[in-house]
């Protein structure tokens, strides 16, 4: 069975290259900056394709996208990578509920604890466990050998004018908007 193409030439249910939407934008809507729009969809791209490898390594540990974002904001919280539910739904954008439920499954998983705090028995407090640690550093190890990998190409000097470049575009963001470094599920 050929491959079954559309008019342009692209196959039917593949993405077409960014050349090929680019130019599509641009016949509908002939005010687009073609450059600019090749980065930002070069952007997206790359990021929700990271995303699947990195959910793929995730899974491969036993452990979903969801908690390795806890866990990396307990690491992040730093030793002894304690942490108070409500702020970490903060951190990751999420409803008190949503938090809780996750904490849950991930006590029950051997990932965290969750213990009341001696110094005040009203507050809990969400501790990373040296299994949870372990997945996170097992998840690094992944993580760093596909980022090498994606990289490979690019020399240090370009590594570093990137990473620069991508801090300046995410200040701005950042600056224009504050409230959505969370999940936007309001604005769903």
């Amino acid at each position: 069975m050929g491959d079954t193409s559309d008019t342009n030439g692209a196959a039917i249910g593949s993405e077409p290259s960014l050349e090929e939407q680019v130019a599509a934008y641009q016949r509908e809507f002939q005010d687009l900056d073609p450059q600019v729009e090749k980065v930002v969809s070069a952007l997206s791209r790359l990021n929700r394709r990271m995303n699947v490898a990195y959910g793929r390594q995730t899974a491969a540990l036993g452990i979903s996208n969801a908690e390795w974002e806890v866990l990396k904001a307990l690491v992040l919280s730093g030793a002894p990578y304690r942490m108070g539910p409500s702020d970490l739904a903060k951190r990751l954008g999420l409803t008190p509920a949503a938090m809780t439920h996750r904490i849950d499954r991930m006590v029950t998983e051997g990932l965290v604890t969750r213990e009341r705090d001696e110094q005040n028995r009203v507050r809990v407090i969400v501790e990373l466990t040296p299994e949870g640690r372990g997945k996170w550093l097992e998840a690094m190890r992944l993580a760093s050998v596909f980022e090498a990998d994606l990289l490979q190409d690019l020399s240090a000097a370009e590594r570093g004018v990137l990473g620069e470049v991508l801090t300046r575009l995410l200040r701005r963001v950042e600056h224009a908007q504050p409230d959505a470094g969370g999940r936007l599920s309001d604005l769903d």
